[in-house]
């Protein structure tokens, strides 16, 4: 997996980056080597929002894209939350994916008996 580390109104210093790529490794090892993971870090500059530091996160994968934002006041909190919150939806997605292929594969069950009944 591809990470793609981008800064808006703050710098993305190594100890971040680190913390970026630790915390999205659990991810990484259940997603394809072709997906791509889009990381934006914001601080809002307006002194009126408590919980300035906001991260973003993109993944895409092969025919879907899922997203996630946290914010807090801490860009570390921002960076944990939105990697919490992206495995909960790469799990609901690959449980979807796994439910879909078992149904395609299971045969339908006979009727009752195992013949149709005899008309009258």
């Amino acid at each position: 997996m591809r990470i793609d580390v981008k800064g808006r109104n703050t710098e993305v210093t190594e100890e971040l980056r680190g913390r970026i790529g630790k915390r999205f490794a659990k991810i990484e090892r259940q997603v394809s080597p072709l997906a791509r993971l889009e990381v934006e870090l914001r601080e809002e500059r307006n002194p009126a929002i408590r919980e300035s530091q906001i991260a973003e996160v993109t993944l895409l994968l092969k025919g879907v894209t899922l997203r996630a934002r946290a914010a807090s006041d801490s860009m570390a909190h921002s960076v944990n939350e939105v990697s919490d919150e992206l495995a909960r939806q790469v799990k609901r997605h690959r449980d979807k994916r796994r439910r879909r292929r078992a149904a395609e594969v299971e045969p339908r069950p006979a009727a009752p008996g195992g013949a149709r009944p005899a008309a009258s």
